[in-house]
C-alpha cells in the first residue's frame, strides 16, 4: 500500500511494508536524512526483579518482533543516501553494533540522550530505565541549527499523552525530532523513516517544509500515522490560513 500526496507543501509518500522491500524501491543516493525509531533489542535476563522490563505493559506486544535490527538494513540506508546523514535511537544494547557498522563505514558520529524525570519504576536490583539514546552518524553531511538546537541532551517527562492519543508504545517527542529534522536538512529536503510508527517524523518534516518517505509494516500502526499526518497538515493550512489573514 502507498499513499502519496502534498500535504501543508511537502510531499508524503508513505508505504505500509517491509522496510528492505520499500528502500529496494529507491534509487541509490537520493535521500538527504534518515531519521528512524527502529525495533530495540530486548534481553531477556537477570536484574529486572518483579518490575523488570519484561513485565511493563507493552513488552508483551513488542516481544518476538522487536528483536534488533540486522546490518543488512543499515547497508540499505546507506545505499539510499546522498551521503551519510543519519539518527538513529536506541537501547543500551544496540549501541555498540551500531557505533561498530558505521564507524567501518567512516562515519563520525555523535551521541544524543533524552531524560524522563518520571520513568517507569522498574528499579529492582538494576538502575532506572531513564534515559534513551539517539546516535547520530554523518560523513560528509552539513549540521546547521543554532546555539540552542545543538544540545546533546533533553530532559522531560514521559511523553504519555502521546502514547494515548496515538496508541503507539515507543512514540518519540515531536519537538525532539523536529529539531533533529532542522539541524540536519533544510527545506525541500527528502527525509527517510524506514521505521516510521507513528508518523511522528513525517509531522516533523511537514511543519518544516521536508519532503518525506515513511515505511511501516503494521497496518494498525501506518492507519495512525497516515490519519495523524493528514490531521496535522488540516492544522498547518488553518494556521496559514490566520497568518495570511492577518
Amino acid at each position: 500500500m502507498v499513499q502519496a500526496c502534498h500535504e501543508g507543501g511537502s510531499e508524503m509518500i508513505l508505504s505500509c511494508g517491509d522496510c528492505m522491500d520499500c528502500m529496494g524501491e529507491l534509487e541509490g543516493g537520493s535521500i538527504d536524512l534518515i531519521v528512524t525509531d527502529p525495533p530495540y533489542e530486548f534481553r531477556n535476563g537477570h536484574g529486572g526483579g518483579t518490575f523488570g522490563t519484561d513485565n511493563r505493559e507493552y513488552h508483551g506486544e513488542l516481544q518476538g518482533i522487536d528483536k534488533g535490527i540486522k546490518n543488512d538494513v543499515l547497508e540499505e540506508m546507506l545505499r539510499v543516501m546522498k551521503v551519510p546523514n543519519l539518527y538513529i535511537w536506541c537501547n543500551k544494547n544496540q549501541v555498540r553494533q551500531y557505533l561498530d557498522f558505521f564507524e567501518d563505514a567512516g562515519c563520525t558520529y555523535d551521541i544524543l540522550t533524552w531524560h524522563k524525570t518520571n520513568p517507569v519504576p522498574t528499579c529492582c536490583n538494576k538502575y532506572l530505565s531513564d534515559t534513551e539514546y539517539c546516535l547520530y552518524f554523518r560523513k560528509g553531511a552539513q549540521l546547521y541549527g543554532t546555539y540552542e538546537t545543538k544540545h546533546k541532551y533533553w530532559v522531560t517527562e514521559l511523553n504519555t499523552k502521546d502514547k494515548d492519543v496515538y496508541d503507539h508504545p515507543t512514540i518519540k517527542p515531536l519537538p525532539i525530532i523536529r529539531q533533529l529534522v532542522e539541524n540536519s536538512s533544510l527545506p525541500g529536503d527528502i527525509v527517510l523513516d524506514p521505521f516510521m510508527g507513528s508518523g511522528t517524523t513525517g509531522v516533523a518534516c511537514m511543519e518544516t517544509g521536508r519532503d518525506f518517505i515513511g515505511y511501516e509494516i503494521e497496518p494498525r500502526y501506518f492507519d495512525m500515522a497516515e490519519r495523524r499526518i493528514k490531521a496535522a497538515s488540516t492544522n498547518a493550512k488553518v494556521a496559514k490560513s490566520l497568518e495570511d489573514f492577518l
